[in-house]
């Protein structure tokens, strides 16, 4: 029974540090990279206007996203995998696959171009793989 709430501290953990690391790489692109979308972006609400504004931001600015989803889902499932009993790899995947379901929560969401939704599924994907494999090794 232990080990079960290890694996799940673990995966909340992981959570956690994928978590921060997205906020904080969206947050960067919007005040400091791209700060006229921050601008625009803030206290949108209307389905219609998020679309337009997504229809106009830069592919940039998009792509600092994707780079951001794939550093939190490394780092994430990279802190899953040193944290979990044994080597840490299911539950680097669950962490993968929690982060795969929000993401594809936040594309239908906020409508993004259609080549976001592929690229940024990968990159979580990609990022999960990747660090969990690294952590577990570690």
């Amino acid at each position: 029974m232990a080990s079960f709430f290890r694996s799940l501290a673990a995966v909340v953990a992981g959570f956690i540090v994928a978590s921060a690391i997205m906020m904080a790489v969206e947050w960067t692109n919007g005040h400091h990279l791209y700060p006229e979308v921050g601008a625009a972006a803030k206290g949108l609400t209307d389905r219609e206007a998020i679309r337009q504004l997504f229809a106009s931001i830069p592919v940039g600015a998009l792509l600092v996203v994707v780079v951001g989803w794939a550093l939190g889902s490394f780092a994430g499932s990279f802190t899953t995998a040193r944290l979990a009993p044994g080597r840490g790899i299911t539950q680097a995947l669950i962490l993968g696959a929690i982060l795969v379901l929000a993401g594809i929560a936040n594309n239908v969401g906020l409508p993004p171009p259609g080549w976001f939704w592929a690229v940024s599924i990968a990159s979580l994907v990609a990022g999960t793989l990747t660090g969990g494999r690294l952590g577990a090794r570690a």
